[in-house]
């Protein structure tokens, strides 16, 4: 087996702060990495959405190439910290985030694919919460970054290991695209039929007061039940049990940084399954239908059970195109949040049981889809998560012998070794 030898981080990579800037200078002007764009993505995502106004200066101070790994540098909370991205290709005119770090190599001793997926490593996240400081905010300084140690195999090695785990996450951003795919299809199926009208057999309704006759319109607190979450103290975070599902998990899923508890004082009803309706009233205002697993409520988080007569995916859908309205109808000065009596002032158009009933049939097969192709991502995340600790620390052959089949952790259907049909 190859030779792995103990490198600094100093000894392949320079680092330099990335572009602080005032709000005034966003929304226009050339790409710009955020911070959140580094802390979602294990590499960089193939486009910068967002945009800011920077200068020739600006741009080439604070670059961004192909190899280059980006650190969020701050944040609130510890695990927050630390987290990298690594740019696969070069981004003409981009630029990164004040509260990032790049670093860029000096050496072409390290493979990027490699290095992206051993810096999101569990071994190699411990250090920086021991090399972290936490004063009224986490930070990371620079020394600290690069006297850093990572392990290093020789470069063949290290495009064997990429090569394996690379093949769980092409398969995951497949599945992802269908799901986006699956997600528009279900949204522009909802507004055609119920806000701009046009569902099956319009032609020939009645219309009556603006809506279709045995139509009506309902205020999105008697679509559903809204249970608000547990609240859950910090600590009634541990390490084991069941996560604590929050507004973070809804976005991101659960990982290894989620609180978790027992359920030992939490009543049932706080228990959220895959398929339940998540709503966030307060922060982050977000809906969707949990597909992970099981897990306990918090508190700011709406579990919607929808009301009789009423479809799953309508509520979803109905409660998903009031959000803007409902950000008009937040309150608060520091953290904005719906009251439930906003509940009352938002209405949507409620069909007839028999368009409820078609609706109902081909929008929940699209779900059940998006369901199954999420399941799917979850048992590839989890299959690479337990396989990246092995590679990494050198306790799996990735040299395939002369006349021996190489390591192939996938099948051709796309489920991990071992996983189930």
């Amino acid at each position: 087996m190859s030779e792995w030898k103990k490198v600094k981080l100093g000894e392949l990579y320079e680092v330099h702060n990335g572009l602080s800037k005032g709000r005034q200078f966003f929304g226009s002007g050339y790409p710009f990495l955020t911070f959140s764009d580094v802390f979602n993505n294990w590499f960089l995502p193939e486009t910068l959405d967002s945009l800011v106004q920077s200068s020739d200066k600006e741009r080439e101070a604070c670059s961004i190439k192909k190899g280059d790994v980006f650190i969020t540098r701050t944040s609130e909370t510890m695990d927050e910290l630390g987290m990298s991205s690594v740019a696969l290709k070069d981004y003409p005119n981009a630029t990164y985030n004040g509260f990032t770090k790049r670093l860029r190599p000096i050496t072409d001793e390290v493979v990027p694919e490699y290095i992206g997926y051993y810096l999101r490593s569990k071994k190699f996240r411990a250090k920086f919460m021991a090399f972290s400081s936490m004063t009224t905010r986490a930070s990371l300084a620079n020394d600290d970054l690069l006297g850093m140690e990572v392990e290093i195999p020789d470069k063949t090695v290290q495009i064997r290991i990429a090569a394996i785990l690379s093949r769980y996450d092409s398969l995951i951003e497949n599945y992802r695209k269908q799901i986006r795919l699956l997600e528009e299809a279900a949204q522009r199926l909802y507004k055609e039929w119920f806000v701009e009208l046009r569902f099956p057999g319009h032609e020939n309704t009645k219309m009556v007061d603006g809506l279709p006759e045995g139509w009506e319109r309902k205020a999105v607190s008697q679509l559903g039940e809204y249970l608000n979450g547990f609240a859950f103290k910090p600590s009634d975070w541990q390490e084991s049990g069941r996560p604590i599902i929050k507004i973070k998990e809804m976005g991101n899923g659960v990982g290894n940084d989620t609180p978790r508890n027992n359920g030992e004082r939490v009543p049932a009803k706080y228990l959220v399954k895959a398929g339940d309706l998540l709503f966030s009233w307060s922060a982050t205002l977000m809906v969707i239908v949990w597909s992970g697993e099981e897990g306990w409520l918090n508190q700011h988080l709406f579990k919607v059970t929808p009301s009789e007569g009423i479809g799953r995916e309508f509520l979803l859908q109905s409660l998903s195109n009031a959000i803007e309205e409902f950000q008009n109808l937040t309150t608060g000065s520091t953290m904005k949040h719906i009251q439930r009596n906003k509940l009352d002032q938002v209405f949507v158009n409620v069909p007839n049981d028999e368009i409820m009933e078609l609706y109902n049939n081909i929008s929940e097969t699209v779900r059940e889809e998006i369901l199954h192709l999420s399941s799917q991502i979850h048992l590839l995340a989890e299959a690479r998560d337990r396989l990246l600790p092995r590679l990494m620390g050198g306790e799996m052959e990735v040299d395939a012998p002369k006349g021996q089949r190489a390591i192939n952790p996938v099948h051709r259907s796309g489920r991990p070794e071992g996983a189930k049909k």
